[in-house]
């Protein structure tokens, strides 16, 4: 199974140098995009050890396997251990800040929406709702570098604060209904269990779960109600997501592995060649070798819907 990525490897990436880590009530620090390394090539997808709240201004992307979310002005992002993820730069002015935590000092992180799917991870805001983010972040920025004994403290407030302003132009969720919660649950353990078989990194490392029974089965639900808890907060059901994943990775493979198509079959839980083509087409569209030929990974099974009067664009799996 792949490592994940902690805080010392993302220092020595992203900045060159490994501050003296914080010890006490875990780690928190905020970094200017300004100031990070550039080397001209995407950042990121793989697993992280530790949460993110970043305020981008610039044309970027952000890659969660097969389909992508295009900044073209600016937006607040969250990104999570549990969603692996790619940001790369399309052009070479950004500025903004990068606050880094680790669980140990926001332990609720994982039941906050902006940290539990692609879906909500990137709010891409018209200037009257973007505008209130800067003077937080500058906020932290001042904190941070001042002596105030409870700063960590501060910064913690300022974070939530952070995450609760981007929460409130996510639309509406099911309050009224009595199971969501339970929905939710159940849906972030899904995605958890899901996303832990990924990405794949080497020969011999083979996706576990690959249907909704087998995801029932270990999550001690009926499959019926799995479907049921997805369907709802997500809009797709069981099988759409696991497939939607698995083509992900699978697109991934093809562009970025020399692997042979049986290698990249077989790791993704399919017995037989033909049937995992088979299978790739009806997901995107294209053949595994077609798919492999391309200079790019093809985006043709994303696209965007846009809520809260235009506003927000999020991903919709297809």
């Amino acid at each position: 199974m792949t490592a994940f990525i902690d805080l010392n490897t993302f220092y020595q990436r992203v900045t060159g140098d490994v501050p003296t880590l914080q010890q006490t009530a875990g780690h928190f620090n905020l970094i200017r995009v300004e100031n990070l390394l550039q080397t001209g090539q995407a950042r990121g997808y793989g697993k992280l050890a530790y949460y993110k709240a970043s305020l981008v201004q610039g044309h970027s992307m952000i890659r969660y396997a097969h389909h992508h979310i295009t900044i073209p002005k600016h937006a607040p992002v969250f990104t999570s251990p549990l969603l692996p993820y790619q940001w790369e730069r399309v052009d070479d002015a950004h500025t903004g800040y990068v606050a880094v935590f680790n669980p140990d000092y926001l332990p609720q992180a994982p039941q906050y929406p902006v940290y539990q799917s692609p879906a909500n991870a990137v709010l891409l805001l018209n200037g009257k709702q973007y505008k209130q983010f800067p003077a937080l972040f500058e906020r932290m920025d001042t904190v941070l570098k001042g002596g105030y004994h409870y700063k960590f403290d501060l910064l913690r407030a300022l974070l939530m604060q952070v995450i609760h302003e981007a929460q409130q132009l996510l639309p509406p969720a099911h309050e009224n209904d009595h199971h969501s919660n339970s929905h939710e649950r159940i849906t972030l353990l899904f995605t958890e269990l899901l996303e832990r078989q990924f990405p794949i990194s080497q020969m011999g490392q083979q996706v576990m779960h690959t249907t909704p029974g087998d995801f029932a089965k270990h999550l001690n639900v009926h499959v019926n109600h799995l479907n049921k808890a997805l369907k709802q907060c997500t809009g797709h059901t069981t099988s759409q997501l696991i497939n939607s994943r698995l083509a992900g990775e699978a697109a991934l493979l093809l562009k970025n592995t020399h692997w042979t198509i049986a290698d990249i079959a077989w790791s993704l839980g399919f017995e037989e060649p033909n049937h995992f083509s088979a299978w790739f087409k009806h997901q995107t569209g294209a053949v595994p070798k077609a798919t492999r030929a391309t200079k790019k990974i093809d985006s043709c099974t994303f696209r965007f819907v846009s809520r809260s009067h235009g506003a927000i664009i999020r991903p919709n799996f297809a």
